[in-house]
């Protein structure tokens, strides 16, 4: 089945799986709103570990730094102790969207739309499914090569690099990052599938995954056991107050002392990675 143009095969996964696409941004984003190149982009340093500042303009609205402002609003999200914490957190977001919109598309359609930074634009103040849109659909092979050029080689390769640069987040950690929100979007497509009665869908979105985390930007990141990924690396989502580690981190509770404390009943802060569960 080839592409159609609004990718509808897509909106019963709902949430991180879906895409707009074939449609004009609307006017409520614009001031936000800008292509995903802009978000890799250089012309940005590094001034301390703990905090980072744009050598341009440092408005929330700048759609000339969408990372910038995404890192800002989750660092006030969470109350994030220092920025490289919030950094770590926004990149795997995204690279969970970009995930699981490929991951979908592959295994629905057999077929993957071109994410084209130019093309794919990105609201850094949105949550999903209203933080990506697509102005163009353009079809690919729906293979493992084409989904990880389509992926790795062209957005969370140039992330890794504008986020360590300006963040001073460690390469390894956002490979993981990226392995997690890997498997984290394999596992529910999987569990998605299997709720429908679609077992093929379901083993095809489980090959995949595999196949993709044996890429040689993965391999090595972590063991997959089935649906279940146990990273060696650690995303710093502990440090944020009352974060505690995530179910696939390499840590089996928060490493040295306590960070911060928060009240018995009160919500665990929010992830950015489908199934990413705080443990």
């Amino acid at each position: 089945m080839d592409l159609d143009p609004a990718l509808s095969a897509l909106r019963p996964l709902g949430g991180f799986s879906v895409l707009h696409a074939s449609r004009p941004v609307p006017s409520r984003h614009h001031a936000t709103v800008a292509p995903l190149a802009a978000a890799y982009a250089p012309g940005y340093v590094s001034t301390t570990a703990g905090v980072q500042v744009p050598d341009q303009c440092q408005a929330p609205n700048d759609r000339t730094d969408p990372l910038g402002h995404r890192v800002r609003k989750v660092t006030v999200a969470l109350g994030a102790p220092e920025t490289r914490v919030a950094a770590s957190v926004a990149q795997q977001g995204l690279a969970a969207r970009l995930w699981s919109v490929s991951l979908a598309c592959a295994v629905l359609y057999g077929r993957v739309p071109d994410l084209d930074p130019r093309l794919l634009h990105w609201d850094p103040e949105a949550s999903a499914p209203d933080d990506l849109w697509l102005t163009e659909v353009h079809a690919l092979p729906g293979d493992t090569a084409t989904v990880a050029e389509v992926v790795l080689d062209t957005h969370l390769a140039p992330l890794t690099e504008a986020v360590h640069a300006r963040y001073g987040v460690a390469r390894g950690l956002l490979r993981g990052n990226a392995a997690s929100a890997l498997t984290g979007a394999g596992r529910e497509l999987e569990r998605w599938a299997r709720r429908q009665g679609r077992t093929d869908t379901a083993a095809r979105a489980r090959t995949l995954t595999a196949e993709l985390l044996a890429h040689p930007l993965l391999a090595g990141t972590g063991t997959l056991t089935g649906t279940s990924f146990r990273r060696r690396s650690c995303c710093l989502y502990y440090r944020v107050p009352g974060g505690g580690v995530c179910g696939d981190c390499c840590f089996p509770g928060p490493p040295g002392p306590a960070r911060s404390s928060r009240p018995p009943d009160s919500p665990r802060p929010p992830r950015s990675s489908p199934g990413a569960r705080s443990g």
